[in-house]
């Protein structure tokens, strides 16, 4: 079972690498993020032309997550549980989608992640960051008492080490790459999840987003912020991570790429 994520940084604008993605590469699951369209605007019909079912939970103009699946899509719960100041004040972020996919051996429960950017860190959007980080840990923590396999997929907005960067030292005053930041990444991790690409390998260079900005993607100056972090269930039956880095250089691409897992059904 092949279980993929990507930020496609506006599902309008990238239909044709998605549909692309899904033809060639035909993941099982797949995790997308900031798809910028509210939930009647997203290419269902497309996507489901292609053979997949499709739950949505999008916002306009920003954020947005989705989740596409061979399998039929069960229990969809749209939103982090808890509420935080910014909810309180009517901010209202789609930026988790979580579900249960069928197999032919029991069901996957598999999340759709956007985490919050933070940037700029001395602003109320660090403190947001933050908060909604400790939601989502203590949701995580409830998800693994279920004793399930569990995916937590999708762009955190967290380079939880030195070498998950070509060039560490420019983020070092970064929301992305802040001590608090990495330290509640560690903090989620600890409940027992695993880190699917460092379960499979230890090496750096292995980045999933080049900026737009100075060449990045020219010169692999790349950060490692989408992952996939599997429960003790879903991690017993890894086999394999791939890191899909040619769809950077399509063109028009999303600045981030495709991080797939596959797991032993």
């Amino acid at each position: 079972m092949r279980i993929a994520t990507w930020n496609i940084n506006s599902v309008k604008q990238r239909l044709g690498h998605l549909l692309a993605f899904l033809a060639e590469d035909a993941p099982d699951v797949l995790c997308l993020q900031e798809i910028k369209c509210v939930d009647e605007a997203f290419p269902r019909a497309e996507v489901e032309a292609a053979g997949y079912n499709v739950a949505v939970y999008g916002q306009k103009a920003f954020n947005g997550v989705a989740i596409l699946a061979r399998r039929p899509i069960e229990d969809v719960k749209r939103g982090l549980p808890g509420r935080d100041w910014a909810d309180q004040e009517g901010e209202d972020q789609a930026r988790y989608l979580e579900a249960s996919i069928s197999t032919d051996t029991g069901a996957v429960r598999v999340a759709s992640i956007y985490l919050p950017n933070g940037n700029p860190p001395d602003t109320p959007k660090y403190d947001y960051k933050l908060r909604w980080m400790e939601r989502l840990t203590e949701h995580a923590q409830n998800l693994l008492t279920l004793e399930e396999p569990l995916v937590l997929a999708g762009d955190y907005n967290v380079i939880p080490d030195p070498r998950d960067a070509a060039r560490p030292e420019i983020w070092v005053s970064d929301a992305l790459f802040l001590p608090p930041t990495r330290e509640r990444f560690r903090a989620l991790v600890d409940l027992g999840l695993t880190d699917a690409l460092r379960a499979c390998s230890d090496a750096g260079g292995l980045y999933s987003f080049w900026d737009y900005q100075a060449g990045a993607w020219q010169k692999n100056n790349g950060i490692r912020i989408d992952h996939l972090l599997l429960s003790p269930q879903a991690a017993d039956r890894l086999q394999h991570t791939t890191i899909h880095r040619s769809l950077r250089a399509l063109e028009k691409p999303s600045d981030h790429v495709p991080v797939s897992v596959d797991l032993a059904v």
